[in-house]
């Protein structure tokens, strides 16, 4: 069947879609060479933000904040700082976010986190810490005036008794201060928009920003969804069954997968998307490229044009 010409993404030009990405802090010299990389790749696209995650160990925290530094140093993007209540004290939180209002960051994605002893386990607040994100939220609030960005599960979280409960929780953290929702990434825009439909329904105005996590390699994907409670669709592994030992046609597969993806949210009014870059920059590239972004020339390489 021929494409109705009247598709949204038949249009798109430059400045119509929003997009923001999102690396983790790299562990070895050869990681970080991976990570600069990718972030000198997408930086001419000039997301809204680009934000990298935190965990709860101090040497996490310690690569998080020197990579933000970086960013901050050497780049004009706008970076967004992870946090998670996860094995720390109120106190201890509360320096990190000072720590970030003082290098100049000036948004957080404010998280619960997973339990310390890992996905699966039952979750317990810290002593004397933040209970969950809602209370971070408020918590980073009463600080200093941050954007907040929170999480949102359109498949509910694993942790949850509904998706009614998970509402419940999103609600709460818009009125700690949120003023923005991010995703899990999920494989199948209908459950994406039934989760969309029912979180207007109970008054929700935000912005509900889809995450998208292109599939560079199908089985560490699928192996991530099911840790989050993300279904994986049988036609989605049934496209990449028998590519394990090819990886040019896996990407190619993957690039026209996440285009069918993209491409049908736009078409049902969908503006702005969070990529989960795994710091790899080639697919998330292609994909911002159909969506119509373009390289933004620098003023050094403007006035050299010139």
């Amino acid at each position: 069947m021929l494409a109705s010409p009247d598709r949204k993404s038949r249009f798109l030009g430059h400045g119509d879609i929003r997009v923001s990405f999102e690396f983790f802090p790299p562990k070895t010299a050869a990681m970080e060479e991976t990570l600069w990389r990718a972030i000198r790749r997408l930086e001419p696209l000039n997301p809204n933000f680009i934000s990298v995650t935190y965990g709860a160990g101090g040497s996490t925290r310690e690569r998080t904040h020197a990579t933000l530094a970086r960013v901050l140093k050497e780049t004009k993007l706008k970076p967004a700082a992870h946090l998670t209540c996860v094995s720390a004290t109120r106190e201890e939180i509360d320096a990190v976010i000072r720590d970030y209002w003082d290098m100049g960051v000036r948004h957080i994605v404010a998280l619960r986190g997973d339990p310390a002893g890992g996905v699966g386990l039952r979750y317990e607040p810290t002593p004397g810490g933040y209970v969950n994100a809602a209370d971070l939220t408020a918590g980073i609030r009463a600080i200093a005036p941050f954007e907040v960005s929170v999480a949102a599960y359109p498949e509910k979280h694993p942790e949850s008794l509904s998706i009614d409960a998970d509402i419940d929780m999103l609600w709460a953290k818009i009125d700690a201060g949120a003023t923005r929702a991010i995703t899990q990434f999920c494989f199948d825009n209908e459950v994406f928009f039934r989760f969309l439909d029912r979180v207007r329904a109970r008054g929700i105005t935000i912005p509900i920003v889809p995450g998208l996590i292109p599939i560079h390699n199908f089985h560490q994907i699928a192996g991530f969804a099911t840790r989050s409670g993300t279904r994986v669709p049988d036609w989605l592994g049934h496209r990449f069954e028998g590519l394990e030992h090819d990886q040019e046609t896996r990407y190619l597969v993957a690039a026209a997968v996440a285009a069918e993806q993209v491409l049908g949210l736009v078409d049902q009014g969908i503006s702005e998307f969070h990529f989960y870059t795994l710091n790899r920059a080639d697919l998330v590239y292609a994909i911002c490229h159909l969506l119509g972004l373009r390289p933004v020339a620098t003023e050094a390489e403007a006035s050299a044009a010139s």
